[in-house]
């Protein structure tokens, strides 16, 4: 019998990069999407695959457009399954812009109703300002204790580029075996909902793939949770 010791790991040796699918339905910036994740440190791939997208360690949702065509999109994809699937068995997805919006119960656009993914309870409804769309760089108030928002700086200024949002938050947590939603909040006209963290399920509703410095941290805390 050998009784030479197993070589034990070489100190250094780097981690393997998270993977990441940006899931590709038809409405989104993927290509952006794709460069912001890489960029901070994940191994990305763009795809619609089934299993792909269900195996990956974390999912993005992007969105772009009108609400009612994302949900086709999706479903035509078998999005809203898999969305659904990786979230019942705790596996991280992030959202973004529409792709945020689509999360919640419904969508209204020039009076059409539109049923979403329904993961939280809410309305996506029209912005109320003066100036629509809602088009350039904002403030975000992210609560105490984010994880989204660690280490960016509180007057950090994130790209939007929307005419619909979520103006109240309606979901709460009475069980303290669960911790409550975080919910980040912007004004434009009037508070909206910017993003949110509840459990692994992520998103925001500005672009943190063209927020510069800002948003590359935050890809990055996202990253560092898969």
């Amino acid at each position: 019998m050998s009784t030479a010791a197993t070589p034990a790991p070489r100190a250094g040796t780097a981690k393997a990069a998270k993977k990441v699918v940006v899931f590709d339905y038809g409405f989104g910036n993927v290509r952006s999407a794709e460069r912001a994740l890489a960029r901070a440190g994940a191994d990305v791939e763009i795809t619609r695959d089934f299993d792909a997208a269900m195996n990956a360690d974390g999912l993005l949702v992007p969105g772009v457009g009108a609400f009612a065509a994302c949900m086709r999109g999706l479903k035509e994809a078998r999005g809203d399954w898999v969305v659904d699937r990786r979230l019942a068995g705790g596996r991280p997805v992030l959202g973004i812009c529409v792709g945020m919006q689509v999360l919640f119960a419904r969508g209204i656009e020039h009076g059409e109703e539109t049923e979403g993914l329904d993961e939280w309870p809410g309305t996506v409804g029209p912005l109320r300002a003066d100036v629509v769309p809602h088009m350039g760089w904002n403030t975000v108030e992210a609560p105490a204790g984010s994880r989204l928002f660690a280490g960016v700086d509180p007057g950090a200024r994130f790209y939007f580029v929307h005419s619909y949002a979520v103006h109240d938050w309606t979901l709460r947590t009475h069980n303290p075996a669960f911790a409550a939603p975080e919910v980040a909040w912007t004004t434009h006209g009037e508070p909206f909902v910017a993003a949110v963290e509840n459990g692994a399920l992520w998103a925001t509703q500005f672009h943190p793939e063209k927020s510069g410095d800002a948003g590359a941290q935050l890809l990055t805390n996202w990253i560092e949770t898969l």
